[in-house]
């Protein structure tokens, strides 16, 4: 009854949307009691736009923009992509010794000045005094961009809350699972995240391997996890997850590492994919019991 009982749970997961890749995966779903999300490209689009362009004085906007753009080129953080849509038309330079620091951003020489794009925590580390403070907005994501050690100024970045996501934490509320917010942006969005859709624990300003350590202690205290994420930033955490689930729009490396994909991206799936787990493990069981009385 048991290999019946997952075959089965294992189609029914394919028609509501989700990939479960193997049926020892799907026993490990059904006793997760933690559920921890990235933000950027899980529990948002992924499809940022750039709202605002914040230049430090004798920088224009447009400069701002395309040297941003410039360093940006070779990152494939939706961030950087919706920076490089609006700059679209603008005559972009070619990066040179271009390196991507994951949580941070990155760097670059730049028609010979070394330029920084990132978050300000990054922008201190290497270095740039902050002569002028950000109109830093809660709900938008900022980076800063440094040129030759100064700063040139804020651009600000809006990434859509998926229509769904509300829903979707309200559902796993009520399957009485602990849910977790794990991002490297700051505090502000976070907490203003973390608020609207209600999650027990938020933790921000992480960095991939901030991540990972947050997922270890969730593991210390006898916590069985799952990981939602799109694996930009998050590879080194899903790894180490009971359960690793990766968005369908997810990168290469998350899906690999994935036990579940979700396709369509529908987060109101992963709470009918954990009540089919449970439902599939009260049947596995319920055979074993009789099996036992039988006997």
């Amino acid at each position: 009854g048991t290999p019946l009982a997952i075959l089965g749970a294992l189609g029914r997961a394919a028609r509501l949307g989700a990939i479960v890749k193997g049926g020892s995966w799907m026993e490990k779903l059904a006793t997760v009691d933690t559920v921890v999300f990235d933000k950027t490209g899980t529990l948002t689009l992924g499809k940022a736009e750039v709202v605002e362009l914040d230049a430090a004085p004798g920088v224009s906007p447009t400069e701002l923009l395309r040297i941003a753009a410039s360093a940006e080129a070779y990152s494939e953080h939706p961030l950087a992509r919706a920076v490089e849509r609006k700059a679209a038309g603008l005559r972009l330079s070619t990066p040179q010794e271009f390196a991507y620091h994951p949580g941070k951003r990155v760097t670059c020489l730049l028609d010979g000045k070394f330029i920084i794009a990132g978050s300000r925590a990054f922008l201190r580390e290497m270095g740039i005094p902050f002569t002028q403070a950000s109109r830093h907005v809660e709900a938008l994501s900022e980076v800063a961009v440094a040129q030759a050690g100064r700063l040139l100024g804020y651009i600000f970045i809006a990434d859509m809350v998926r229509a769904d996501a509300g829903k979707a934490m309200a559902r796993l509320r009520s399957l009485k699972l602990h849910l977790v917010l794990m991002t490297g942006d700051s505090r502000a969005i976070a907490d203003a995240m973390g608020r609207s859709l209600g999650f027990d624990e938020v933790h921000a300003d992480l960095l991939p391997t901030d991540k990972l350590d947050r997922l270890r202690e969730l593991k210390a205290q006898d916590r069985q996890v799952a990981m939602a994420g799109d694996g930009v930033n998050d590879a080194p955490a899903l790894a180490a997850a009971d359960v690793p689930i990766a968005m369908g729009s997810g990168t290469d490396i998350a899906q690999q590492f994935s036990g579940v994909l979700l396709i369509g991206d529908d987060l109101r799936k992963l709470a009918d994919l954990i009540e089919l787990a449970r439902r599939c493990r009260g049947v596995i069981l319920f055979n074993f019991a009789g099996t036992l009385l039988v006997d």
